[in-house]
């Protein structure tokens, strides 16, 4: 009923939860209070991946069928022990944005309709010092998942080659996100940067399989390594959070060595935990081991020396130096003709 409510005590916090058998996942019936369990059960992985970062949420109302929208700023009326960051476009626009500083804010969101959260990728105590660096693998039309698992080997023996630790998930959807834990070094500009060069290094070694191009033209039926995932302000669908899709498919991270038998449509709301429960959490020791960017920094200056500019980046950014022009190959042709 409309006035159906119930309270759950979080992390010390009453976290007042409203109308809890809404159905937000249709397929098998899972409803608002069976989300804020899922992510409760999955508290101490959760926590290793989003604790202490500020976090976008993309809220549904009505469930995962419903309308969304993209929210940044708390909204008013929200409980005094929510903690807040302020973050801000590289425009200078600035929101107060939450802090999933424990599970009790994670709870206070999902009742909010958000079904999962993209974390920026820097602790709100350290604003300035983006500490992972995130490979977000895009197939293309026509591109299979069996090609993204193949792009996510190479990715990973590139890595072992820079002796890098590196550790992946799904990313609820068609691709594969892999993270790297970074030490305290470097802002935001500097770790795409590294990107930048990473996704041109594996775009060189396997041409065929791999693209480092931005403009969708020019990708053809490859795996695009989307380096401007890390450009300033911008947010990565997050760790064990579940996407608005009807099997409510969550972002689960796994080991190396089952690459070649996930299956992310079976990672689900409804199977996710109790995995979790039996097998552990393959991100455990993320934290334990930063690595570093400085070779990569170096690639990236070695092809501007080599006479690459920088790649284009996304038209919501200020211009910035060494970047070609934000136009798409066959439109500058159009022009120049």
């Amino acid at each position: 009923m409309a006035g159906d409510h119930t309270t759950l005590s979080v992390e010390g916090h009453d976290v007042r939860v409203s109308n809890p058998d809404k159905v937000f996942f249709p397929k098998r019936g899972e409803t608002k209070i069976d989300t804020i369990e899922h992510y409760l059960r999955l508290g101490d992985p959760l926590m290793g991946t989003m604790g202490g970062r500020p976090s976008l949420l993309q809220r549904f109302p009505d469930g995962a069928n419903g309308k969304s929208f993209f929210q940044k700023r708390v909204p008013k009326g929200a409980p005094d022990w929510l903690e807040t960051t302020t973050v801000s476009t590289p425009n200078g626009t600035t929101s107060n944005a939450l802090v999933i500083a424990d599970l009790a804010h994670v709870v206070w969101a999902v009742n909010m309709g958000c079904l999962g959260f993209h974390p920026w990728p820097y602790q709100a105590a350290t604003p300035e010092v983006t500490d992972e660096l995130r490979i977000d693998l895009d197939p293309q039309p026509r591109v299979g998942f069996d090609q993204v698992r193949q792009t996510a080997r190479l990715v990973k023996d590139l890595f072992d080659e820079l002796d890098m630790r590196a550790f992946v998930k799904t990313s609820g959807s068609k691709g594969l996100h892999i993270y790297v834990r970074l030490e305290p070094r470097w802002d935001s500009y500097q770790v795409r940067a590294a990107a930048v060069a990473l996704a041109r290094e594996l775009e060189r070694r396997h041409p065929h399989l791999i693209t480092a191009a931005w403009w969708k033209e020019e990708r053809g039926a490859r795996v695009f390594v989307d380096f401007n995932q890390n450009a300033p302000h911008k947010t990565v669908f997050g760790a064990w959070s579940v996407r608005a899709r009807v099997g409510g498919q969550v972002s689960t991270p796994f080991a190396w060595d089952e690459l070649d038998d996930v299956a992310p449509e079976e990672l689900t709301i409804a199977t996710v935990s109790d995995r979790v429960d039996s097998q552990g959490d393959p991100w455990l020791t993320m934290n334990d081991n930063p690595q570093s960017i400085e070779t990569l920094l170096r690639w990236f200056q070695r092809d501007l020396d080599d006479g690459l500019m920088d790649a284009p980046w996304p038209p919501v950014y200020p211009k910035q130096p060494n970047e070609p022009p934000r136009v798409a190959p066959s439109r500058a042709r159009v022009s120049n003709d």
